[in-house]
């Protein structure tokens, strides 16, 4: 690499560093800001940095490991249940659109075969884009979210049609025949039987016999071989590296090296993302925009508008109010890589109408819209059908605890709260944890429990108790610091792990902290002493008295400099997961008693439907299309009892 080489990779750095920065100061989505440096610095404007075969290359790698990380958040009998959403759902939006495009693409004077490559192009959406956000905003599990999902899965299986359609339309060949779409519908199932079979009988013999040796290096090489393997087995049959990944993916989410493999991936993934996004931003020709604004913002609104029409619509029947179809519809109803790869293919040959060029910067500009989009689709929702929206907002504004982390402090906390008739709201900033909570009714928002308008945004004013139950005092003392800037009388409770910074969380405004090894102490002593028969009375004043000298008589112990206090969250196990039932899950129709008697060796702690929450549900409940069903157990039982639930 040239010195030339160098400088330019510094000053792309430099400025993602400084715009992703500022999206987030901004409280923006970062994708905007790779987007941006792609806008200033690609060769429609300042030209700095110029698009190669390589970093598209490398970009297009960075979307590989996306649909990788995801196929691990998704099981084989999850997919077999979601079949007909996949097939059902995503051919009408595929079918739909792409008529209405094409119908208005011949009307505005192109020829038919390359007016059926515009529609498919418009109905095609960034699986990239739409998936990264939803993943950030813990929305990826959520209905509308499924829905999308099952959208972008079917584009991904359609577009090689499309794709060849293109091509021979562009290339001469004559019109698109029945037997060149048997062919590469052929070679797209040969393609998924390989993928599949392989993954089910060599990663996890492959992955077993690494793990046995302990190797991390070697263990990364592995799933890198995996990952890519399957995405190139599918591109070489005409189908998309993105779909041999999620593939791959997928069925190494039901081998026990899930939670390592997606460690392992995750920095190639947010590296390589970030210049996928980068790259796209490089498309968006600011001076075609500014020439045409009118035909290019006219076609931008439109492609929103049809999309989204054209989703609401047909989703409706896959769930129960047209609020969660409208968020669906809203989500991917920009247009996506796919789509731009056709027009650019129509531009490239000569062959293409004079729409073509537009529609290519309206596709552009609709994926860089996209992340806001998505990132507001609830409130757009909303307003679109004028609907109030429930939950926390509500909640806010009457008397409630606030619970700063929702972790095992946090949940039990919680559980205790709502058992005794106390509402409260919990913030964390854990996206899967503040996911699976919310499909189990609870009311957690993601967010950071110190920033002033996250506080002021779950009702602060009116809370009754603030209860900070993070372990890490600098992270405490900065949710003290803030909660009594904004205000000075409610009471807080703080935990801490020990006393190393009990005195200044109180001189920070702390009205109680409980240091975890001291309370320990106080309830094993108190058992000793009721063993030792000393009266009840005696123990509750010596604790109650230890407890006012702020724990004065337990902390004149020896310490040894290095010594480290048990984590009970990392020794314990044990823990909450939510499972949706779609339709044609095995559950439904069936108790909870059945589900146990195929061998679900789990606690079932919650079932939600309709947004009612029923705990400690009964064994003879009987489960529905679209409950969540909230389960508890060590992972090894939650991933077997998740089988059991969504089995085909």
């Amino acid at each position: 690499m040239g010195q030339e080489g160098l400088g330019t990779i510094l000053v792309l750095l430099a400025a993602v560093v400084a715009v992703v920065a500022a999206m987030r100061r901004l409280k923006l989505p970062p994708l905007l800001g790779y987007l941006a440096v792609g806008m200033l610095l690609g060769p429609h404007a300042l030209g700095v940095v110029r698009d190669s075969v390589t970093t598209s290359f490398l970009a297009e790698l960075g979307v590989v490991f996306l649909l990788f990380t995801l196929g691990l958040e998704f099981s084989l009998p999850r997919m077999i249940a979601m079949r007909g959403e996949v097939l059902g759902l995503g051919a009408l939006q595929v079918g739909l659109t792409t008529l209405t495009a094409a119908a208005l693409a011949s009307a505005a004077g192109a020829p038919l075969p390359i007016a059926v490559v515009i529609g498919g192009a418009i109905a095609m959406s960034s699986t990239a884009i739409v998936v990264q956000q939803l993943t950030e905003q813990a929305e990826i599990n959520r209905t509308h979210g499924r829905l999308a999902f099952s959208i972008l899965l079917f584009q991904d299986l359609v577009f090689v049609l499309f794709l060849a359609l293109a091509t021979a339309t562009v290339g001469g060949e004559g019109a698109f025949t029945p037997a060149t779409a048997l062919a590469a519908l052929g070679k797209a199932a040969l393609a998924l039987l390989i993928v599949l079979g392989a993954g089910r009988w060599l990663a996890r013999p492959l992955f077993f016999e690494i793990a046995r040796h302990r190797g991390q290096e070697l263990f990364t090489l592995a799933v890198l071989l995996v990952a890519l393997s399957a995405a190139w087995i599918t591109h070489a049959v005409g189908l998309s590296l993105e779909l041999g990944a999620f593939l791959a993916g997928m069925l190494l989410a039901e081998t026990e090296y899930r939670h390592q493999v997606e460690a392992v991936i995750r920095p190639f993934r947010d590296v390589l993302l970030g210049l996928f996004f980068i790259t796209m931003g490089m498309l968006l020709d600011l001076r075609l925009l500014g020439r045409d604004f009118l035909v290019v913002s006219s076609l931008v609104v439109g492609l929103f508008v049809l999309k989204a029409l054209v989703v609401t619509l047909v989703a409706r029947r896959y769930t129960d109010s047209w609020f969660k179809s409208l968020r669906a519809g809203l989500v991917v109803g920009a247009g996506g890589e796919f789509g731009f790869a056709l027009l650019a293919l129509l531009v490239k040959s000569g062959t293409e109408s004079a729409l073509s060029q537009p529609l290519l910067a309206a596709v552009t500009v609709s994926m860089v819209a996209s992340p806001l989009v998505i990132r507001h689709n609830k409130r757009i929702a909303r307003l679109m059908l004028r609907e109030q929206g429930p939950g926390t907002t509500a909640l806010a504004r009457r008397e409630h605890v606030i619970l700063c982390g929702y972790g095992r402090v946090g949940q039990n906390i919680g559980r205790l709260l709502e058992r005794n008739g106390h509402e409260y709201i919990a913030i964390d900033l854990d996206p899967k944890r503040v996911r699976a909570a919310r499909q189990a009714g609870d009311a957690v928002v993601f967010g950071d429990s110190a920033d002033e308008q996250v506080l002021k945004s779950v009702g602060l004013a009116a809370a009754s108790v603030v209860v900070v139950t993070f372990a890490d005092p600098p992270i405490a003392l900065g949710i003290v610091r803030m909660v009594r800037r904004l205000r000075a009388a409610v009471p807080l409770l703080v935990r801490t792990a020990d006393d190393s910074s009990l005195e200044e969380l109180q001189r920070a405004g702390a009205t109680e902290v409980v240091p975890e090894t001291f309370e320990a102490s106080l309830m094993l002593v108190s058992h000793v002493l009721l063993f030792l028969d000393t009266p009840v009375s005696q123990i509750v004043r010596m604790v109650g008295e230890i407890r006012g000298e702020r724990y004065g008589a337990l902390r004149s112990v020896f310490r040894m400099p290095d010594a480290e206090l048990p984590d009970a969250a990392e020794t314990a196990r044990e823990e909450l997961r939510t499972v949706v039932l779609p339709p044609g899950a095995w559950a439904v129709g069936h108790t909870l008693g059945e589900v146990r008697g195929r061998g679900a060796e789990v606690q079932f702690s919650a079932v939600r439907r309709e947004g009612i929450v029923g705990r400690d549900p009964a064994p003879a409940t009987v489960l529905r299309e679209g409950d969540v069903v909230v389960i508890f157990g060590l992972p090894e039982a939650l991933e077997h009892a998740e089988a059991v639930l969504l089995a085909g």
